[in-house]
Parts: structure tokens; C-alpha cells; sequence
């Protein structure tokens, strides 16, 4: 806390006097001191994963293998068969600026058993909000598939992973979640989608305190003076504000292998650009797939250093990647395909900054395909040299863009025997997950941008009695042919 209320008060100093900001170095904690070392990290252990890819193929003539896919987070743990006896090896698996986000790695394994919210003040036992706001390490799993409606904002306590594998989880309702003045947070495997404003009443935040909280934003994660942060392999869509939002002195964070769709303002890193505390921001954007009906903020970047690797951008109408308050933008190994309208070709958006200001910016793009029209307007002096050991290890091609991000989102979401969590070998495991073809988010249509959440009863006696007629008719069918 104490860290907390020096970024604060150095804040509220720069507020009065450009000479007092100058005489400050700031360092927020857990602030990388080399941040073109994290990015050359990323690169080198995208090679290692790609290289073992390609020798597989070779030995095995067999182009389809799922196992490494190249994706050095994923094959870190799924090339284990038994992967779900340990599962806490996940929490060794992640990359860039939030690979040090332990979650609740070492700490018991809890069940989530019981879907409701209730009592947001004395959480009933067997649900989600008693186990987050824990003091201890907790490694989170859920006993079967379920939809947790929250009543308000689900705030964590530090040290805590929530692990959807081999569940189909779905978290919507009041608030979401939100990860303030924490640490050391993995959230893995989850839908987040159709999260609104919350708030006006008291919310039990530990098992020693609850207070008065006022109107939430609606983010679906909101990250707040929080840092060693993990969110990978998560379906999101849907929200009253941000899909994710990282602000005031929020760092050290990965996200990862997500599935972005249907939505306006998608990402936000940074509070204001007057915010110093965020110069100290470092984020990796790494294998996730922007899908269907976004806008714009991919993310949208206010200060700090953004690390944007490897990622498929295939919609936007706006803009992809905007910012101000002269944030540090890498971008490598991307795949940018434009929309039609001639008018939002551009990848990048110098937000509400004059070009005389930004010309020094350091944006970069490195490795990246534009497709149908796109372009990246660079900026920065000496980039070239900034960049150069960054860039030592060449960014992998975006050819390779399907292969890296073929599973980004929730695995098995759909039409899976998912089994039950049960006791096992370091804690015990669930049945195997779903193909890729199920990877998708169950709200990634075509038609829709408002899909309604939990459906209506119409829709599913609909979807029975269209069930039942195919039984039937199959039935029918069958006594028919072997008479």
C-alpha cells in the first residue's frame, strides 16, 4: 500500500509544477528496467516454439499436429497429456512483461461448486466471490460447466488464479471483474461478456473488510494500481465499457491468446496523459485474435511501453492501435486487414495530437502485413537504434499468424463431455479439452451484436423442439429402412 500512496502523491506534485515533474525518475513496482529485454525474450521463445514445430513436421510428415502448435505459451503445458494432474504448471507458462504473475501457483486447490451471487458482503462458501477475495493462494477451478451472473463488481484479493479448463465458465452481470491496488493474478479459460454498471453499496473486497462502492464502469477486467497480471485464453465481448482496462500505475502485465468481438472501445492502457505514474506501464499484447464487430482501442495507449506481437487484427472501423501522451508502441508481427471504408485504412490514430507533438513518438511496426489497404504511420527519432536489439531476433513473420493464434479464446467452448473436477495427482484434473474447431466464442456471429444473455426460454424450447423433431425423424427413418 505504501508504494501505492508514494504513486499518488508524486501525481498529485506534478500536477502543480513542470519543474517537479521533470526532477522526477520514476519507477512503479515491478516496472522492468529493461523492457527491449522482455521483448527480445518474447521473440526468442516464439522461435524456440516455431523451430520444434517444424521439426516435428519433418519427422512426422504430419502438418496437422496440435502439439507444439508454435505457440510457446500454449505448448508449455498442453504438450503434457496429463496436463489437468498439474494443472499450477500454467502459471510457468507465460511471456512478456506479465510472465511473473505467479496467480495462486503453491497455494490449495479450491472448487467452485455453487454459480450464485447473492451476498455480495457475506459470499456464501462454494462460490466465486468467496474464494477470490481470500488472503491465501488459491488456485481456482470449477466443479462444471456454469454462467455466474454477478449482482456487483467481483474484486480480488492478490495470489489468485481462475482456471476455466475443461469448464465452460461464463462470467457476465454487475461490474465484472475487477483486480485493484493487487498482485499476482491469472485469470485463464473464461467467457466475460455482457457486463454492465454496478455499484452504490458495500462489496466484502477480504474476509477482514468490505466499504462502500460507487458506480462501476462496466469494464469486463479492470485493472487498478495492480500489477504481475495474466489474462490468456479468455472469450470477451459485450461490455458497457472496456473489454480489458489497465490504469494508474498498473503494470507487468500479459495478455494473451484472447478472443476480442462485438464491441466499441476494446482496451485501454493508461488513466490520462497526465498521469505520470503511468510512464511506468509495461503490457504485452501477444497471439489474440480482434474479431467480429470491434471499433476501435486495440489497444488504445496513454504513456508507458506496449509490446503488440504476433497478433490477428481482422476487423476495425475506426482505428486498431491509438494513443496519446507519448506512449512507446512496438509493434511486431501482426496481421492488419482493413475494412472497406476507404476512410479507416490507417492502423494507428494519433488521438486528439497535433502532428508537430507526435512526429517524436516512438511507434514502430516491424514484421507486420497489411492487408487490403492497411498502413502503420511510424514516428520517433533514432528509432532505429532503440529498436535494433528488440529487432535482433526477427519478429516471426505474419504468415505464421494462423498457426500462432489458431486457438486465441476459450478452449472447448461448445459441445464437449467436459466431465467434473476430481481429486487426482496434485490436486486432481478434469476430462480432456474440446478441438479447435470449438474454440470460439459462442458469441462470434455474423448477425449479431446484442445476443442475449442467459438466452430466453422461447429460445430454448425452440431449440428442443428442434431437437426433438430431428429425433424423430431420425427414429423414423431407421424403422422405416429396416423394415
Amino acid at each position: 500500500m505504501l508504494h501505492w500512496t508514494c504513486i499518488v502523491l508524486i501525481s498529485l506534485l506534478s500536477t502543480f509544477s513542470p519543474s517537479v515533474s521533470a526532477m522526477l525518475n520514476l519507477t512503479l513496482p515491478g516496472q522492468h528496467p529493461d523492457p527491449e529485454a522482455v521483448v527480445q525474450d518474447v521473440h526468442r521463445r516464439v522461435n524456440v516454439s516455431l523451430s520444434r514445430r517444424q521439426m516435428l513436421s519433418y519427422s512426422t510428415s504430419d502438418q496437422s499436429t496440435t502439439c507444439p502448435t508454435g505457440n510457446p505459451i500454449d505448448d508449455c503445458w498442453r504438450c503434457d497429456s496429463n496436463w489437468q494432474l498439474n494443472r499450477q504448471r500454467l502459471a510457468d507458462c507465460s511471456i512478456g512483461f506479465g510472465q511473473y504473475a505467479l496467480g495462486g501457483k503453491g497455494g490449495r486447490y479450491y472448487v467452485v461448486t455453487d454459480s450464485s451471487d447473492h451476498d455480495v458482503v457475506t459470499p456464501t462458501p462454494g462460490t466465486l466471490r468467496y474464494a477470490v477475495i481470500q488472503d491465501e493462494p488459491l488456485w481456482i477451478v470449477f466443479a462444471t460447466n456454469m454462467v455466474i451472473h454477478l449482482s456487483e463488481e467481483l474484486i480480488f484479493n492478490s495470489y489468485k488464479t481462475l482456471d476455466g479448463r475443461g469448464a465452460n465458465v461464463h462470467i457476465t452481470g454487475g461490474g465484472c471483474i475487477t483486480l485493484q491496488y493487487i498482485t499476482n493474478i491469472i485469470i485463464h479459460n473464461i467467457h466475460i461478456h455482457h457486463c454492465y454498471q454496478a455499484g452504490e453499496t458495500n462489496i466484502r473486497s477480504s474476509p477482514s473488510h468490505y466499504g462502500w462502492r460507487t458506480l462501476s464502469d462496466g469494464d469486463g477486467i479492470s485493472i487498478f494500481g495492480a500489477k504481475d497480471i495474466w489474462i490468456d485464453h479468455c472469450s470477451l465481448s459485450h461490455c458497457k465499457d472496456g473489454l480489458i482496462d489497465a490504469v494508474m500505475g498498473s503494470t507487468g502485465i500479459t495478455i494473451s491468446n484472447n478472443h476480442f468481438s462485438h464491441h466499441n472501445e476494446v482496451m485501454l492502457l493508461g488513466h490520462s496523459d497526465d498521469y505520470l505514474p503511468d510512464s511506468g506501464m509495461q503490457v504485452t499484447i501477444a497471439f489474440n485474435h480482434f474479431g467480429k464487430k470491434l471499433i476501435q482501442r486495440m489497444p488504445r495507449c496513454r504513456r508507458g511501453y506496449i509490446h503488440v506481437v504476433n497478433n490477428d487484427y481482422t476487423r476495425w472501423e475506426m482505428y486498431a492501435i491509438g494513443g496519446s501522451g507519448n506512449p512507446t508502441i512496438n509493434s511486431q508481427g501482426n496481421r492488419y486487414i482493413a475494412p472497406t471504408d476507404r476512410n479507416a485504412k490507417e492502423v494507428t490514430k494519433r488521438v486528439e495530437t497535433e502532428e508537430n507533438r507526435w512526429r517524436g513518438w516512438n511507434w514502430r511496426s516491424d514484421g507486420d502485413i497489411m492487408v487490403n489497404g492497411a498502413f502503420f504511420v511510424a514516428s520517433g527519432e533514432g528509432v532505429e537504434v532503440k529498436y535494433e536489439k528488440a529487432y535482433s531476433v526477427e519478429p516471426k513473420s505474419a504468415v505464421l499468424i494462423d498457426q500462432l493464434t489458431m486457438n486465441a479464446g476459450v478452449f472447448g467452448a461448445r459441445g464437449n463431455n467436459l466431465g467434473k473436477w476430481s481429486a487426482g495427482n496434485n490436486g486432481g484434473g478434469m476430462s480432456g479439452m474440446g478441438s479447435s474447431s470449438d474454440d470460439m466464442d459462442d458469441y462470434d456471429d455474423e448477425s449479431s451484436g446484442s445476443a442475449p444473455w442467459p438466452p430466453s426460454s422461447s429460445s430454448i424450447l425452440f431449440s428442443f423442439l428442434i431437437a426433438l423433431s430431428s429425433f424423430l425423424f431420425l427414429h423414423l427413418t431407421s424403422m422405416f429402412m429396416s423394415l
